[in-house]
């Protein structure tokens, strides 16, 4: 059994109990600890942590077309243990999934995931809009030990609309995640007018959106990416 935790907000602790396998981004383990000597080690991951290698070949080819390509090394955990992770100072966030819960994910925010994650690139129509162009990461429970671990450039913001079923926008570049059952897709509102084109544009021409019936989280980080689209005559 696995336990994610956040430590100062910065870190990730996962206690081990018994004999599991974790993925985390390569290079982000800080420390360890375990009774008696270490029983844990690492391993690069060289296509995928698919379980069956043609999937994780399919995988790996699918992640370096589209750009969603993140270096995993695989945590061998040989008994009772706990480690820590972290990324540049990065803000950790922790998601438990539910059964059939997916969460949609720019790779370069994924921390960390237990084996009971489905892990798989897709393509989305949306992402023409935004830096990472037509793909997103996907992480789908297929276990009671689904725990996902993503990061966050400052404190996060997590809007939902499960409950209040709410009409939820956010700006493309500045979305870690969004969590559904299913794939919960956005669709992309705009706001283009004359003024646009004569350099009056608002800086925030395009949005994604879920509607009220989603039933979707998401999580965004204080920090917009470079990149998307920017429509303006001078």
């Amino acid at each position: 059994m696995l336990r994610f935790e956040t430590v100062n907000e910065l870190s990730l602790k996962v206690t081990c109990t018994g004999n599991e396998v974790l993925f985390v981004k390569a290079g982000a383990f800080i420390a360890g600890e375990s009774p008696g000597g270490k029983n844990y080690s690492f391993e690069k991951v060289l296509l995928g942590p698919q379980s069956s290698l043609g999937r994780a070949l399919i995988g790996s080819i699918a992640r370096r077309v589209t750009g969603e390509n993140i270096p995993l090394m695989k945590v061998n955990l040989n008994g009772d243990s706990v480690t820590y992770y972290a990324s540049s100072g990065q803000h950790v966030v922790i998601y438990h999934l539910g059964a059939g819960e997916t969460v949609s994910v720019e790779s370069e925010n994924i921390l960390a995931f237990t084996q009971d994650c489905d892990y798989s690139v897709r393509f989305i129509g949306v992402g023409v809009l935004s830096q990472k162009g037509l793909a997103t990461s996907t992480l789908t429970a297929r276990g009671k030990n689904a725990y996902v671990a993503v990061l966050s450039n400052g404190n996060p913001i997590v809007l939902s609309n499960v409950m209040s079923n709410e009409t939820i926008s956010v700006d493309p570049d500045a979305v870690i995640c969004w969590i559904g059952n299913g794939h919960c897709d956005p669709r992309i509102t705009a706001d283009i007018s004359w003024k646009t084109f004569i350099g009056q544009a608002s800086g925030e021409s395009y949005q994604f959106e879920w509607n009220g019936g989603a039933g979707v989280t998401v999580i965004i980080q204080p920090l917009e990416r470079e990149g998307g689209i920017r429509v303006s005559m001078d």
